[in-house]
């Protein structure tokens, strides 16, 4: 369908214009002045007026974790529902993880995630292989999974025992991405330090939600970032830093990109908006008291306010380049608590992926990013960074028709009633936003027009992604 979109500005992460957009075949096929007669005449099939509108890239979320098992339970929601909550939230792309059991290859990884997604997702996907086990025999096979798109690897420095790797087997996985041209993720806290201050803690009958945090220090998870970028050093190859939450982490890539080196770091809307009394829950007698923290559990935890101001600062002076968000859901019924009484049992983990270009937009109208900036860290950086660039993250022709009508008046309540996740919460609520999509294309096609999904079960596509090449 042939689709004009006009009367609009366009806002890209360098650029800011009157436009009208032309879709067709499922891509941008030109951009026209407002009062221009470029394409007069042009028979379009549904025309759309933008005015008073933005018309910005739609976004890309590199870290999601759908239908994920951890923890002893899988996370609530599945690459439908998951994908269908990031449409309405205005994000057309996702990048989830796919996870290696412990013996078993990055094939079955892969291909267990491709039978989770398939006939499924409602907008595009790719993936990153978390790498637990990288014997000489997987550090080969990486090059058989890259051939097919998937050039990004996952590593952890925590949780030992299941997903940690020690620093010799990430040493050897980092030179052997930079042979590849892929590009290595961290997860950065120190697993090894953290397990016997979890345990102290548990013996002295610390047990409600604030423990996950008091447990996971700052420090931790900036010696852990720290380490990354010396191995990366070492092998001479670029790494990036997931769901960064402090400002001793920040530091240390700050001063690392100060010194040249190709290091990159995301942080996500929670460690932005949320602190770390949310894990305190509430007064006795409210609701369900102190366990009601349990929704707040994430890892990294969420940290003291103070260190709100240092990350926003990072993603004005692009130390930090990407917002992504984690989104790890788990019902708080059911699940979260399965941790009663013990927060270390807790499922790891928020609903986010909905509620990301809201919060942000908000920050926009706060003065904190600029609309472009806002555009960058949500859009473009993370398709350059991950292989997704020129044909996505940007509104120039010949990219897909990703595309997002933004109304930067339209008022939207983030309470759990609104959002299409199937956690039963928002870590959101109460929270009303100025700032909403009003309608949302994935390749032209519209999916979301005024909160009405209109897109199908499974019409999502693979993307195969490029080495890194930045």
């Amino acid at each position: 369908m042939r689709t004009l979109i006009k009367n609009g500005t366009v806002i890209t992460a360098s650029d800011t214009f009157a436009a009208d957009v032309w879709i067709e075949g499922g891509r941008v096929v030109a951009l026209t002045h407002p009062a221009g007669r470029d394409r007069a005449g042009v028979a379009v099939e549904r025309e759309i007026d933008a005015t008073g509108k933005y018309v910005i890239p739609g976004g890309i979320d590199v870290h999601t974790h759908l239908d994920m098992p951890f923890g002893g339970t899988t996370s609530i929601d599945d690459f439908e529902s998951g994908t269908v909550a990031a449409a309405h939230g205005g994000t057309t792309a996702v990048v989830d993880f796919a996870i290696q059991r412990k013996g078993g290859t990055l094939t079955e990884a892969l291909d267990a995630w491709h039978a989770k997604a398939e006939g499924k997702a409602t907008i595009d996907y790719g993936f990153h292989i978390a790498a637990t086990d990288l014997s000489p025999a997987r550090l080969e096979e990486m090059a058989k999974v890259v051939k097919e798109g998937v050039t990004s690897f996952k590593l952890f420095m925590a949780y030992p025992g299941s997903l940690m790797l020690d620093d010799e087997g990430i040493f050897r996985t980092m030179l052997r991405a930079g042979e590849l041209g892929a590009l290595i993720s961290m997860h950065a806290e120190v697993g090894l330090a953290m397990a016997p201050i979890i345990e102290r803690a548990l013996a002295e009958g610390k047990t409600a939600p604030i423990y996950h945090a008091l447990t996971r220090p700052e420090v931790a998870e900036a010696s852990a970032t720290e380490r990354t970028i010396a191995l990366a050093e070492l092998a001479g190859v670029p790494a990036y830093i997931v769901h960064l939450t402090c400002e001793r982490a920040l530091a240390r890539v700050r001063e690392a990109r100060d010194r040249g080196l190709p290091i990159h770091a995301e942080t996500c809307p929670q460690y932005l908006f949320l602190t770390e009394d949310a894990l305190r829950g509430k007064p006795p007698g409210e609701g369900d008291g102190e366990f009601d923290g349990a929704k707040y559990v994430c890892s990294p935890p969420l940290r003291p306010g103070y260190h709100h101001e240092h990350l926003w600062r990072g993603l004005r002076n692009h130390d930090l380049e990407v917002v992504a968000t984690d989104h790890c859901p788990f019902r708080q019924q059911g699940q979260k608590e399965m941790g009663r009484g013990n927060f270390a049992k807790i499922p790891n983990g928020m609903p986010s992926i909905e509620t990301r270009l809201y919060l942000l937009w908000e920050a926009v109208r706060e003065g904190r990013i600029s609309m472009n900036r806002f555009v960058e860290i949500t859009s473009t950086a993370p398709a350059k960074l991950f292989g997704l660039y020129p044909r996505k993250g940007n509104v120039s022709v010949g990219a897909d028709a990703d595309l997002v009508i933004w109304d930067p008046n339209r008022t939207y309540d983030l309470s759990q009633k609104n959002m299409h996740s199937r956690a039963d919460y928002s870590p959101y609520e109460g929270r009303t936003v100025s700032g909403a999509p009003t309608h949302v294309f994935s390749r032209g096609e519209l999916i979301v027009e005024n909160d009405r999904f209109l897109g199908k079960k499974g019409r999502g596509h693979f993307l195969r992604r490029a080495t890194f090449g930045l």
